[in-house]
């Protein structure tokens, strides 16, 4: 398995803003980024104001298997059908559990983007999905 860049690796005395801070991109980075435009956000700000976050919150909350029927089920199960796995090099979730993507058939890291790789490079989703799917 090949070595994890050390920006992947959380130093045991640092919580997670002070392990990502020095990967975050600078004010002109951030002011440049066009994937979320403004109007855009204003949808997303408004309903989190008027709903609430909490929706958000709890799926994170329920991953100790015992309070979530649906991860019961699938507990120890594994995906037995063509599957394609998209993240970006620079999602630090996607790293968590060490060495488990990298044993996937088909996973592609893709440069460029954050979490919502599907937003942030959607041509090159589009690209690698076609692409799997046209092999399967």
């Amino acid at each position: 398995m090949a070595k994890l860049p050390d920006y992947y690796v959380m130093d045991l005395h640092k919580g997670m803003s002070e392990t990502v801070a020095p990967q975050m991109p600078s004010a002109a980075q951030i002011a440049a980024c066009h994937w979320l435009p403004d109007h855009e956000l204003a949808v997303y700000n408004a309903e989190f104001a008027r709903t609430g976050f909490q929706g958000g919150l709890q799926s994170g909350c329920q991953t100790d298997g015992k309070s979530n029927g649906d991860l019961q089920l699938f507990s120890g199960r594994s995906i037995d059908v063509p599957s394609c796995f998209i993240a970006c090099r620079s999602d630090w979730g996607a790293w968590q559990a060490t060495g488990a993507l990298h044993s996937m058939q088909a996973c592609h890291w893709v440069d460029g983007a954050g979490h919502w790789v599907q937003q942030e490079q959607p041509a090159q989703v589009v690209r690698l999905l076609l692409r799997f799917l046209g092999e399967n």
